[in-house]
C-alpha cells in the first residue's frame, strides 16, 4: 500500500473509512426514489386550489407509521445492504441508510450515508459520510469510522476551482487514519506472494494544493504536504508481521515527511468526474524532506502522468492511462514512500492501479504502469429523481517497478485484464466494481469515482 490513499487529491479515500461496494446499489437504487427525496420545491400539482369533489377520484394519501418506512418515496431514507470487496480487506457486510438529497433539475447535491458493519478481521463497526456538491465547481466531504479492533480514521476534504474558471483552484485535505490490512512483499519487480506479511499503519496528514489557472486548460500547480506514518506490527491472523521477516527494512517505525511538488497540467476534459472527449496531462518534479532539526533531504521526484479520452460511439468512451515515476535521488527513503503498483485507482505521483493486484503489490524506486478501458454505457434509468446511467467497462493494466533508471520501463510488465461496472449519476458521482485477473488470481475492488 502507499500510506496515503488520497495522494493524488483528486479524492483521498482511506482503508479506515473506506467507501463500500453498496455505492453502485445506491446509485441504481436512486431510481426508485420520488420527488420527495429532494430538497427542492413542492410538486406543483398539490399547489392546485382544490375543486368541486363531485365525481373526482381523491388521490390516495401517503403511507403513515411504519408502512412510509416501506415506502421509498415517504421512507426517511434508502436501505442499502453494505458489500465492500477488497483483497486485502477481504468482504465486509452492513447495511447502509442512505439520504439523497437532489435539486430541481434531479441532480444529486447531497449524500448522507452512516452504516454498520462488520468485517471478518476487525469486527464491528460504523462509518459515517456526507457528500455535498454545491456545484460542479465546488465540493467538500467528512468521512469518519471506527471498528471494534485496530482500524479507525477521519478524512475531510474541499475542492474548489474544479471548473478553472476562476484564477485560483484550491484542494485542502486533511486526515488520520489507522489501517490494519496493509501488505508488503518485499522491494523489487518479482516479488513472490509467498513473502507476504502485514502490518498496521497510522498516519496524520494535511495537503494543500493550489493551482494558478492560465487559462481554461493550463494550470501550474503547487503541493504541500506534511505527513507522520507510523508502521506498526500487523495484527491478522496467519500472515507474518513484516518486522518478522523485513525487519531491516527502511520506514518501519515513525517518519514525518514534509513533500513541497510543482506541477504543470494541460486538462482539456468535457466533464471532471465521467469525461468522454479531451485529455489531462500533468508533468511533475518534486522533493521530500523529513520534519527534523535539519530538514535532511529524503527524495527528489519527477513524473508524467497521462489521461485520454477518445469517444468511439455515442455510448462508448475509449480512456487511457500512462504513468512513469522517477526518483532521481534518494537517501534513506521508507518503502511506503517508493514507487508503487497495485490495487485500483490512479494517484498523481502516487499509487498506479493494475488491478488484479492488491494495493502497493510491488514497490521499487521508480514505476511504469499503463491502463485501457472502453466504457460502454448500456442503459439509463430516467428515473423521477435522477438519471443513473449503467456502464461496463472492459480493462487492461500493465504496469511494473525497477530500481535502475535505464532499465526500459515497458519491459517484464505484469499484465491484468478484467471487467469494471459503474453506476453514474451525472454530474458528480460515480460507483464501481472493478473484477481483475492477474497471475496471482482474482482480485475485485468495490467504491467511488472512476479509477482515473
Amino acid at each position: 500500500m502507499e500510506v496515503i490513499r488520497g495522494a493524488q487529491i483528486r479524492k483521498t479515500s482511506i482503508r479506515a473509512v473506506r467507501l463500500p461496494g453498496a455505492w453502485l446499489a445506491c446509485l441504481l437504487s436512486v431510481a426508485l426514489a420520488t420527488p420527495a427525496w429532494s430538497q427542492t420545491a413542492t410538486n406543483p400539482a398539490t399547489q392546485v386550489p382544490p375543486g368541486p369533489t363531485s365525481g373526482v377520484l381523491e388521490p390516495t394519501p401517503p403511507p403513515t407509521g411504519l408502512l412510509r418506512w416501506l415506502d421509498p418515496a415517504t421512507a426517511p431514507f434508502l436501505p442499502v445492504p453494505l458489500i465492500g470487496v477488497d483483497p486485502d480487506s477481504g468482504t465486509t457486510l452492513g447495511l447502509l441508510p442512505v439520504r439523497l438529497q437532489t435539486d430541481e433539475n434531479n441532480d444529486i447535491r447531497r449524500i448522507i450515508a452512516p452504516d454498520v458493519l462488520h468485517n471478518p478481521y476487525f469486527g464491528f463497526g460504523t462509518d459515517a459520510r456526507v457528500y455535498d456538491y454545491p456545484s460542479e465547481d465546488t465540493q467538500w466531504s467528512i468521512v469518519g469510522g471506527i471498528k471494534q479492533r485496530v482500524e479507525r480514521g477521519i478524512d475531510a476534504e474541499y475542492q474548489g476551482g474544479r471548473l478553472r474558471e476562476q484564477m485560483l483552484s484550491i484542494n485542502a485535505s486533511l486526515l488520520y487514519e489507522r489501517s490494519g490490512v496493509s501488505r508488503f512483499y518485499g522491494i523489487g519487480n518479482q516479488t513472490l506472494l509467498a513473502d507476504q506479511t502485514n502490518y498496521t499503519t497510522q498516519q496524520e496528514l494535511a495537503q494543500i494544493q493550489v493551482g494558478l489557472n492560465l487559462s481554461h486548460a493550463w494550470q501550474v500547480q503547487y503541493t504541500g504536504r506534511i505527513q507522520v506514518v507510523d508502521v506498526l506490527p500487523g495484527t491478522l491472523t496467519g500472515i507474518p508481521t513484516l518486522q518478522s521477516r523485513f525487519g531491516d527494512v527502511i520506514g518501519i517505525g515513525t517518519t514525518a515527511q514534509l513533500l513541497n511538488r510543482i506541477a504543470i497540467g494541460y486538462d482539456t476534459r468535457d466533464n471532471v468526474t465521467a469525461p468522454s472527449r479531451g485529455v489531462e496531462w500533468q508533468v511533475y518534479t518534486g522533493r521530500a524532506n523529513r520534519l527534523s532539526l535539519f530538514h535532511e533531504a529524503m527524495y527528489t521526484e519527477a513524473g508524467f502522468d497521462g489521461r485520454d479520452f477518445w469517444p468511439i460511439s455515442a455510448d462508448s468512451v475509449l480512456a487511457t492511462h500512462v504513468s512513469l515515476r522517477y526518483l532521481p535521488s534518494t537517501h534513506d527513503v521508507p518503502f511506503w514512500a517508493l514507487s508503487n503498483i497495485g490495487g485500483e485507482q490512479a494517484q498523481i505521483g502516487g499509487q498506479q492501479p493494475l488491478r488484479g493486484y492488491g494495493i502497493g503489490r510491488y514497490y521499487d524506486r521508480d514505476s511504469c504502469s499503463a491502463t485501457a478501458e472502453l466504457r460502454h454505457r448500456l442503459m439509463t434509468i430516467n428515473a423521477v429523481s435522477s438519471h443513473i446511467e449503467l456502464e461496463l467497462a472492459p480493462f487492461i493494466d500493465v504496469g511494473r517497478v525497477f530500481s535502475d533508471p535505464s532499465t526500459f520501463p515497458i519491459s517484464h510488465l505484469h499484465p491484468v485484464g478484467g471487467l469494471g461496472i459503474r453506476g453514474i449519476a451525472r454530474p458528480f458521482v460515480v460507483g464501481y466494481v472493478d473484477i481483475g485477473y492477474g497471475h496471482e488470481g482474482v482480485a475485485v475492488f468495490t467504491g467511488i469515482n472512476y479509477p482515473f
